[in-house]
């Protein structure tokens, strides 16, 4: 079968197209995919160029989805014929978290899904949403998900909320759209006006361009008539924490998921307290929190955006295109029949 190799030292030139050898017979438990789509996580770029090392050799990225060809002995939740899409944490079902590494995150500690064919356990995969393309469930295992956690299960977003969502890349512009499924307002930031006319077409009740507006909490203050939003997705970090402090409302809910401005930074701790928020850290989520999330985007009709598709051949110009950061919602791959 065809997969993509990560050789040593790591970069995106390092990414091989390679053969392996189909896998196993699923055994008891398991089930054989024919992967059929993935898509890209800056975690994946993260992977690729070294910042997260991996062994020599490791099949990269996390996204995968596809149709069930077998079925192991005692498999009772799926059948040959399903769709499926992975799991970010395999072994983390269910519960408070188990897990602060990436030590078992398929295209981290253990072989990915850019590849045609994978065994392993059942657990590993849950169903798609019904009328999704394979393109389309790919991009739910680390974006969608960590979006879901973010606002609904952790932030236990209900209509009439109001939700700060920063950037439009593919966890942003999930969280854009979950909300607005909910009956939430959202107020979306980029650095792009071409970015944010997409986003208002999306359902962003207000923009903010934060190049213009360097001080973009005090636009968001004004926007919610000096409240605050009831939620904040953070994805950049120590340099936009504080500020997402400031536009978030006395007893508000910050979710911190990215660290695109870097890994560590000055807290403006009175300010956390005085506004008396909870500002909780994540990632992704586990498996029940997925089967949640595919019968709420049943319910509510969200479909992903994604900017583009790229074959597996070409998934070193799919990781530079990610790298330009030109995107709005999700780059993805189409793994060749």
């Amino acid at each position: 079968m065809k997969a993509v190799a990560l050789r040593t030292p790591a970069g995106i030139d390092s990414l091989d197209l390679v053969e392996r050898d189909d896998p196993k017979a699923p055994g008891r438990g398991e089930i054989r995919v024919r992967v059929h789509a993935n898509s890209l996580n800056y975690h994946d770029l993260a992977v690729v160029m070294g910042m997260l090392p991996t062994a020599d050799g490791r099949i990269p990225l996390s996204d995968g989805a596809g149709l069930v060809e077998a079925v192991g002995e005692g498999v009772t939740e799926f059948k040959t014929g399903d769709s499926v899409v992975s799991c970010f944490f395999p072994g983390w079902l269910n519960g408070e978290p188990t897990i602060s590494d990436f030590s078992t995150t398929p295209g981290d500690g253990v072989d990915g899904y850019a590849r045609e064919r994978v065994v392993c356990p059942g657990s590993w995969f849950t169903h798609a949403p019904l009328g999704y393309s394979h393109t389309e469930a790919a991009t739910l295992t680390t974006a969608a998900l960590t979006a879901w956690r973010a606002l609904v299960v952790n932030g236990g977003l209900k209509a009439g909320d109001s939700v700060l969502v920063l950037g439009t890349g593919g966890v942003s512009t999930f969280a854009l759209q979950f909300a607005k499924s909910m009956g939430a307002t959202v107020i979306t930031t980029s650095s792009s006006d071409e970015k944010i006319e997409r986003a208002r077409i999306l359902g962003a009740d207000h923009t903010v361009n934060y190049q213009r507006h360097k001080d973009w909490a005090t636009q968001v203050l004004e926007l919610t008539d000096g409240r605050g939003v009831d939620h904040v997705l953070e994805v950049g970090g120590p340099d936009t924490l504080p500020q997402s402090i400031r536009a978030c409302r006395v007893g508000g809910h910050i979710a911190l998921i990215g660290v695109l401005t870097g890994f560590g930074g000055v807290i403006p701790t009175a300010a956390l307290m005085q506004r008396q928020q909870r500002l909780l850290g994540l990632i992704v989520g586990n498996r029940q929190h997925q089967i949640d999330m595919v019968r709420g985007i049943e319910a509510g009709g969200v479909k992903p955006v994604i900017e583009r598709t790229f074959a597996l051949r070409d998934i070193r110009d799919s990781f530079r295109f990610l790298q330009s950061a030109r995107h709005v919602g999700k780059i993805c791959l189409e793994v060749a029949s």
